[in-house]
């Protein structure tokens, strides 16, 4: 093959691929054994089917509720349901993970017996956003890896589920939108992958990115507002008065975590699900949803609040335990910490 001949080729492809990625930095980590890199790939095929799925849910007859609630008193959509056996599916037979957790299952989610156990924990969202599957709005998938805790080479437990963000591997999360996207952190930087559906593979798009230190955008639901604490209301008066920043910010909010936090990372400013009457420790799952986007927005050069410390440094005494959560631009965040504290 002739260098020309080879250039062409090269130039005929999109970009680099999500496994070249996975596997040239492996490359590049001493001691890896390849068995993050199965990991991700397997989610990555997950997130292919759930999105086929999504994007022909009025077809398929997915769109509705199963008549069911989970474990955190919502009701339950058919879409969730096929997302969550789908990610498990894809993960349990590989050999990668000893356990997983699921923000629609109770308990911890244990390999079968059968396969092998591998020395990461699984954490996810199978989709997040579930009230917009019925409107065709944005929806997404979380995911977070952490290292067993448990010795040996056996089944994973509750022990390996309940780990401070700041132990963690890794983190991503896949949105279904216009186009599909999927995103990772391993700490060092955060990778952006759009899917070209003509060739079922994801393809790097956003190279680094970062996000601003500050924005002009804030995403929070304000249909809460009656219930907030009187600090929280006055810090939301205070982003549309004049006297924020550079003026007034604008009002984003999708109803969606993975939505409304995709485009803060690429934009700037800040989300927030504060405590409130109803909710008072939070609404938003710390395993599931918060820690989560912590890390992945902390390693874009953001920050990641409760309101009173680092998302990531909250030790989980619950599968299921909900935080409040203010994450986006870092100087938004310090100062939303500052005003409500």
């Amino acid at each position: 093959m002739t260098s020309s001949t080879l250039d062409v080729r090269m130039a005929a492809l999109p970009g680099t691929t999500l496994e070249r990625h996975i596997l040239d930095r492996q490359r590049r980590a001493p001691g890896a054994t390849g068995n993050f890199s199965g990991l991700l790939q397997q989610i990555a095929l997950a997130a292919k089917i759930i999105g086929s799925r999504v994007r022909k849910a009025g077809l398929a007859g997915v769109l509705g509720l199963t008549g069911d609630v989970n474990v955190q008193g919502e009701r339950v959509q058919k879409l969730d349901v096929f997302a969550n056996n789908t990610m498990v599916s894809c993960v349990e037979a590989g050999g990668h993970v000893c356990v997983m957790g699921s923000e629609e299952v109770a308990d911890p989610i244990p390999v079968p017996p059968e396969y092998p156990k591998g020395k990461y924990v699984l954490l996810f969202d199978p989709l997040d956003g579930s009230g917009n599957i019925d409107i065709n709005a944005s929806i997404g998938s979380i995911f977070s890896v952490y290292r067993r805790l448990t010795p040996g080479q056996g089944p994973g437990g509750l022990r390996d589920c309940l780990q401070p963000g700041r132990d963690m591997v890794a983190a991503g999360y896949v949105i279904y939108g216009s186009s599909n996207m999927l995103v990772y952190s391993t700490g060092g930087g955060v990778y952006g992958f759009t899917l070209d559906p003509s060739i079922g593979e994801f393809f790097l798009s956003h190279d680094n990115m970062r996000i601003p230190t500050r924005g002009r955008t804030y995403s929070v639901n304000e249909g809460n507002y009656h219930k907030w604490s009187p600090s929280v209301q006055g810090w939301v008066d205070w982003l549309k008065s004049p006297e924020a920043p550079g003026g007034a910010y604008s009002h984003r909010y999708i109803g969606a975590m993975v939505a409304d936090l995709h485009r803060t990372l690429l934009r700037g400013g800040i989300f927030a699900y504060p405590a409130d009457e109803k909710n008072r420790s939070g609404k938003l799952r710390l395993l599931y949803e918060a820690a989560p986007f912590a890390f992945i927005i902390e390693a874009a050069g953001g920050a990641a609040s409760t309101g009173s410390g680092r998302v990531l440094d909250v030790t989980p005494e619950a599968l299921h335990q909900r935080v409040p959560v203010f994450v986006g631009s870092a100087e938004d965040v310090d100062e939303a910490t500052r005003m409500i504290a």
